[in-house]
């Protein structure tokens, strides 16, 4: 089956990078992926499958059933692109003004697509069901709406069938080899922090007579820094807390009323990350106190840590290994970025791993960056990965 697989991947492969080229062009932001859900929509309808539309706004599930019952995994593709401005100069370079691929999305949807079409001429191979997840806001819900991968399990594309497990790929551009995993604990939490410092507004000149939010800001920043540097055992766990927004005032003479700042926490252990909880909330009350200022302190939790299922990891990694090499397929330190992946992982066993789609001779390229682009000839190989992965996970259980 490895061959039929490996040649039914390279006769879907133009394909891949079209579509790829395509989404790439036209990308949409989280919760607003309308094109590319219906554009995926198409096609798994197309390749016969039973087809879910309009889940958490605009995910799409399809469910390829094999030629006998048996067990079900599902595989996982976000389709959201991001609020930042395109500068690769590719001849398929965004054309959406301020929106681009820039995390890679682009290609998780077009790999799964082409995942679909190759296990759909295999059907009559396959004992049991796939379960093909679009979902959309991977990258976070617009402000004031639910979205992402909570929705769509909320939305039920866990159910009917449950799938036994679930994979999802991420590419991206890194030095040396092709796949990349943890198992266990493999990313970190992602929580958001809202700081608001209220104090008394009074004249520049003046400052006794009032209470200076942006001073007790500043200091509120230094001790939340103190919790990760000096309160936290970092032999159990890496974590950091960052504050990417700080804005109050309104004037260069005037001390203001308040100061708003947000930022991040993020955490690699679940059981640290509710003690670092309670610790910023106490750092920033207690600091505004005593400087005869209030701090308001609120959390959204976004996502829990991304934990690879470590029996399922045990029975992936040689699957990989046999598709490329050992010396390809590297364990790495636990990273503190986050994924809505780990959503899925809480309710079903899990495996996340990440893909290198850098150039032979391109640079290291962060995600994120607006010159993040990908060496297409490896879009193929997410394509037998994900194949594989699936066909043998339904073996082995059958």
């Amino acid at each position: 089956m490895k061959t039929e697989i490996d040649r039914l991947a390279k006769e879907v492969e133009a394909k891949i990078i079209a579509w790829r080229r395509d989404i790439h062009q036209h990308p949409e932001l989280s919760n607003r992926e309308f094109r590319t859900g219906a554009l995926v929509a198409r096609h798994l309808k197309e390749l016969g499958l039973e087809v879910r539309t309009g889940i958490a706004k605009t995910g799409v599930t399809g469910l390829l059933h094999g030629k006998k019952k048996g067990a079900v995994i599902a595989l996982r593709a976000d389709m959201d692109a991001l609020p930042v401005t395109e500068m690769t100069k590719a001849p398929y370079a965004s054309k959406s003004a301020g929106v681009m691929h820039a995390c890679g999305h682009d290609c998780h949807t077009a790999i799964l697509m082409g995942t679909a079409e190759v296990l759909s001429k295999m059907r009559e191979k396959i004992t049991g069901s796939v379960k093909f997840i679009f979902q959309p806001a991977e990258e976070g819900p617009p402000e004031g709406e639910e979205g992402g991968a909570f929705l769509m399990i909320k939305e039920g594309a866990l159910k009917d069938p449950r799938p036994d497990a679930i994979i999802g790929l991420h590419v991206g551009r890194f030095p040396g080899r092709l796949f990349f995993y943890r198992s266990g604990p493999f990313m970190a939490s992602g929580d958001v922090l809202n700081i608001v410092v209220k104090g008394s507004q009074t004249h520049g000149a003046m400052p006794w007579q009032g209470v200076d939010p942006i001073v007790v800001a500043a200091q509120i920043i230094i001790g939340l820094q103190s919790i990760v540097s000096r309160q936290t055992d970092l032999t159990r766990t890496p974590a950091v807390i960052s504050i990417g927004k700080i804005s109050g005032g309104q004037r260069f003479n005037i001390i203001p009323q308040k100061v708003e700042m947000t930022g991040t926490i993020r955490v690699a252990d679940n059981n640290i990350r509710e003690e670092i909880l309670v610790k910023v909330k106490k750092t920033a009350q207690m600091i505004a106190k005593s400087a005869g200022a209030t701090a308001d302190v609120t959390v959204k939790r976004a996502f829990a840590v991304t934990f690879n299922d470590p029996a399922l990891t045990a029975k992936i990694v040689p699957i990989l290994q046999k598709l490329v090499s050992k010396e390809d397929v590297v364990e790495v330190p636990l990273m503190t970025g986050s994924e809505d992946f780990s959503f899925y992982q809480e309710k079903i066993p899990g495996f996340f791993f990440f893909m290198n789609v850098k150039p032979p001779n391109g640079d290291v390229i962060p995600i994120h960056s607006p010159f993040f682009d990908i060496d297409e000839s490896a879009l193929i190989t997410g394509v037998r990965a994900l194949s594989h992965l699936a066909v043998d996970f339904l073996k082995a259980k059958h």
